[in-house]
């Protein structure tokens, strides 16, 4: 199961802006890392417009999967798919706003999304607060 649009990053321009100024989260088959949402300076007429359809935007997911992991890309497309499979169950839990790239590093036998991978996954958005609740 495929995120849906508005949940997906595309743009080169958006991977680089999380890549600069964003937290990282490092697991054991994983990297993290996440874009906080800006808050708004000083919030006016005009603005109060675009702060309310800011916060209504949804958190946006992008994967990274390079070929040390694997040379094949049908092991790659298969693995970007799980892990989104995975993320589709966990959008609903997630602040609106927030910029995500999941990068997979280079391990042994990553095959298949296996449930450790998952649960690492979800470990590594708690603690980079960005599940509702936290933010």
């Amino acid at each position: 199961m495929a995120l849906p649009k508005a949940n997906r990053l595309k743009s080169r321009k958006d991977f680089q802006a999380v890549f600069r100024e964003g937290i990282r989260r490092h697991g054991s088959h994983i990297t993290l890392r996440a874009l906080r949402p800006s808050p708004s300076s000083k919030p006016s007429c005009d603005t109060a417009l675009e702060t309310v359809k800011k916060h209504l935007t949804p958190a946006q997911i992008g994967i990274s999967i390079s070929t040390k992991v694997s040379k094949r890309a049908v092991v790659r497309n298969r693995l970007k798919r799980q892990i989104a499979a995975a993320l589709y169950h966990l959008l609903p839990k997630m602040s609106p706003g927030w910029r995500i790239v999941i990068v997979v590093k280079p391990a042994a036998d990553i095959e298949c999304v296996t449930q450790q991978f998952l649960q690492e996954l979800e470990q590594l958005l708690e603690q980079a607060e960005v599940f509702n609740g936290y933010s």
